[in-house]
């Protein structure tokens, strides 16, 4: 194998569409004549494993876990003002999932943030809340694998950090 291997069967891995995976493998395969390693990704939630071309990992925006400190700025960033802009909602529908989709926590942590609504807040649309949910279970994920804790603990963590914000 001439291809550099970044990461290795075991680690924990972030692909920014669907959130924290697992390799569970790397595999060689034959296609068209030419030799292609993948990385075998795990993704529990969702039941599905994806196989990323190692050669095209990086470009995929497959990275390792975010570190402690950037997860504290994602929950330094659930605690400021939010900043919903004055736009039509189907645009900031299409900004938020941009942001959710890039796999950054920080910009996971400014969508929960702006959609975050509190007891004694206005409900939300129905997208506003898929949408709202996503980022805080993509968030949630990559927490409870960083602090070692079950997402759901994760969860009301996230959520405990934005009431005591409202």
């Amino acid at each position: 194998m001439s291809e550099n291997l970044e990461f290795a069967a075991g680690d924990h891995v972030v692909y920014p569409a669907h959130g924290v995976g697992k390799i569970i493998g790397i595999e060689t395969h034959s296609i068209a004549e030419q030799t292609v390693t993948l990385y075998a990704i795990q993704f529990e939630k969702e039941r599905m494993t994806l196989k990323v071309p190692v050669a095209k990992a990086r470009a995929a925006g497959l990275r390792r876990l975010s570190s402690k400190d950037r997860i504290k700025a994602a929950l330094e960033t659930l605690q400021g003002p939010s900043r919903i802009k004055r736009i039509m909602w189907s645009r900031r529908a299409q900004e938020y999932e941009a942001k959710i989709n890039s796999g950054d926590p920080v910009s996971i942590a400014e969508v929960v943030r702006d959609l975050y609504r509190g007891e004694d807040q206005s409900d939300q649309s129905y997208s506003e809340r898929q949408i709202y949910h996503a980022a805080l279970e993509r968030l949630a994920r990559e927490l409870a694998v960083v602090e070692k804790i079950d997402e759901r603990k994760a969860t009301e963590r996230l959520e405990a950090v934005l009431s005591k914000a409202a």
